[in-house]
């Protein structure tokens, strides 16, 4: 295959890559989704990135009908990839695409679920480890030697199943011969390091103190003379001493080397240590040959294991990635409608993209730093005190729900969401897209329960308020195709009124709702113009969501559950009525005052009296 038949690789993409690795290598990289390889040879990483999911997965990738899809899906990876335990399974995570066979993605779900049964068995001190493990394989850029210890830190803490069983069997004891072979050698300079053998450190420091001595051979002979030194013999029992002191040499390698006609103190001192210095030399040779030898004999007796090691290592610092993102949010296997049912539904669902803040409201995972850049909030999600949500559309299952939730009909396939102003509208359909995309992909998704029918096109369509005829054109470019392909759409769109006029956008909208009934497409759309969709097709229901008043704190209380067959109504009284209250002066509060009379100003009194009687 060419190069240029990749997506995203164009003449200087290709040359660059051919230049810096070598056609056979640039298609190893591509094919292996190794975006490594390819920021290293120059590729920017969001590009290297965008190729290789395009040349891994093109077909999942297609699912993705939206630009809002497409965003969805990048911020569910970005959450992963917070939990990656080396910089290599961040990689592969960003490069992770929805799959189109679903024996695929039950088959990730299993190594998933099960490295993440097994990491939530061990306990903080083995966790540690294995963090500390991959931590240092990361630093050494994936070495043989990191990889090896990373397998023998497996081992230790004791995970033998799913993903794990790759190194389960291997034998501790060779696989730990191994890693101090690896250690000990030195590949590119063909060397044993020190600290592998204490003889050969024996014999360098040896070489070393000579070395220093030959560099200071002068000076030596005066210390010598200076100590009381006076004739031949003397000198030559001094230097012996000092030599047999400062280097560890042994007494027969000294005397050995001593010359027996030399004119002087200089040449018997130079003379010495240059024979030292070939002999140390020589020995080191011999000595770094033979134990070389042994740790290459070790790492041969080894090979499989460790080849099986070195392959299991990567792979399992994927699953153990996932594992700890699944773990963080309290994600669990989803469900696939078998047949020709078609379903959407989860029960006690958790938007990814929440978190609680210390009053018990409601915050976007991302936020803006003072510096600008994104930062994002992590940790446990097991204490999350942001409303779950259970919601079903189409031919599910939903049973055994809380008592105090109504199970969604299981006969809709569409439904038209209604409600209050703030009360999680969007939210529930952002939901309800991660609860497909993880699916989509083999990952647990976060509900107790759910239920999916992978599609064929995914159609996500946040609120852009942009009033004019070029978003709308846009808009439905985007959206409608899908439904004309004849494979399972999900809709979920967001206030499509915002983008053109009231009457406009519910003829639209009407004509949305009916082509996805048409077309056996599931759907949620979100709107204030229920009342004008009326008649919806049979087949389509209406669901609302409703505020319930003002807290002490005047902040909107919510009920983000949603009724079913029920219409929701936008609650504007609890906002006038919080901005009543909230008035700095007299003339701002009478103009807010004006508009309670408007919404009703007996609403809005019996409003603030109900949240002051509450405190």
């Amino acid at each position: 295959m060419r190069l240029e038949e990749y997506w995203g690789v164009g003449p200087k993409t290709r040359a660059t890559l051919i230049e810096e690795l070598g056609r056979e290598r640039a298609i190893e990289a591509i094919e292996s989704g190794d975006v490594r390889a390819l920021a290293d040879a120059g590729l920017p990483r969001g590009r290297a990135t965008r190729i290789l999911r395009r040349a891994t997965g093109g077909e999942g990738m297609d699912i993705l009908a939206t630009s809002d899809a497409r965003s969805a899906y990048k911020e569910l990876l970005d959450l992963a990839v917070d939990h990656a335990v080396t910089q290599r399974a961040a990689d592969r995570i960003r490069v992770l695409t929805p799959l189109t066979n679903r024996a695929a993605m039950a088959a990730r779900l299993d190594d998933v679920l099960a490295a993440r049964d097994a990491w939530a068995a061990l306990d903080d001190a083995d966790r540690e480890a294995v963090l500390d493990a991959y931590e240092r394989y990361d630093e050494r850029d994936g070495s043989d030697h990191a990889a090896v210890e990373a397998a023998l830190a497996l081992l230790d803490a004791g995970v033998d199943s799913g993903p794990f069983e790759a190194i389960a069997e291997l034998e501790r004891e060779r696989l730990a011969e191994a890693a101090a072979a690896l250690a000990a050698l030195d590949g590119e300079r063909g060397r044993v390091r020190e600290d592998a053998d204490e003889e050969l450190d024996r014999l360098r420091d040896a070489l070393g103190a000579i070395e220093d001595m030959d560099a200071n051979a002068l000076e030596l002979i005066e210390d010598l003379r200076s100590d009381g030194v006076r004739d031949v013999g003397q000198f030559r029992e001094a230097f012996e001493d000092h030599l047999l002191g400062a280097t560890d040499a042994t007494i027969d390698q000294v005397r050995e080397a001593m010359p027996t006609d030399a004119a002087d103190a200089t040449d018997f001192v130079g003379g010495t240590l240059r024979t030292l210095r070939s002999d140390l030399t020589d020995a080191i040779d011999e000595r770094e040959e033979t134990v070389a030898s042994e740790f290459e004999e070790t790492l041969a007796e080894s090979s499989e294991a460790v080849e099986q090691a070195i392959a299991a290592v990567d792979d399992i610092a994927l699953h153990l990635s996932l594992a700890r993102f699944a773990l963080a949010y309290g994600c669990t296997r989803p469900a696939f409608v078998e047949g020709d049912e078609a379903a959407v539904s989860v029960v006690n669902a958790r938007n990814l993209t929440l978190v609680t803040r210390e009053d018990g409201t409601a915050a976007r995972v991302r936020d803006d730093r003072e510096d600008g850049t994104a930062a994002r909030a992590g940790g446990d999600r097991e204490d999350e005190s942001v409303q779950p949500i259970t919601y079903g559309l189409g031919d599910h299952g939903v049973t055994n729900v809380p008592e105090s939730i109504e199970a969604p009909p299981g006969e809709e396939h569409v439904a038209v969401l209604t409600g209050a102003n703030s009360g999680g509208k969007t939210t529930l359909l952002e939901t309800l897209c991660q609860v497909v995309l993880l699916a989509a992909m083999g990952l647990p998704v976060p509900a107790d329960r759910a239920e999916v029918t992978p599609v064929d096109s995914l159609v996500f369509h946040r609120r852009h308020a942009s009033f004019n005829a070029g978003v709308l054109e846009s808009t439905l470019r985007s959206i409608v195709p899908p439904l004309s392909t004849g494979g399972r759409t999900l809709m979920l769109v967001d206030e499509f009124e915002a983008i053109t006029e009231p009457g406009s956008a519910a003829d639209l909208l009407h004509g949305l709702v009916t082509l996805s009934v048409d077309r056996d497409a599931l759907g949620v759309f979100v709107t204030h113009l229920a009342d004008d969709l009326e008649p919806l097709p049979p087949e389509a229901r209406v669901d609302g969501i409703f505020a319930e008043g003002l807290n002490p704190d005047l902040e909107l209380l919510v009920d983000y559950q949603p009724r079913f067959d029920t219409v929701g109504r936008s609650t504007p009284e609890f906002i006038v009525s919080r901005l009543v209250a909230n008035a700095s002066d007299r003339a701002e509060r009478a103009g807010f005052e004006t508009l309670a009379e408007a919404v009703g100003n007996d609403v809005v009194q019996r409003t603030l009296a109900d949240a002051r009687w509450s405190e």
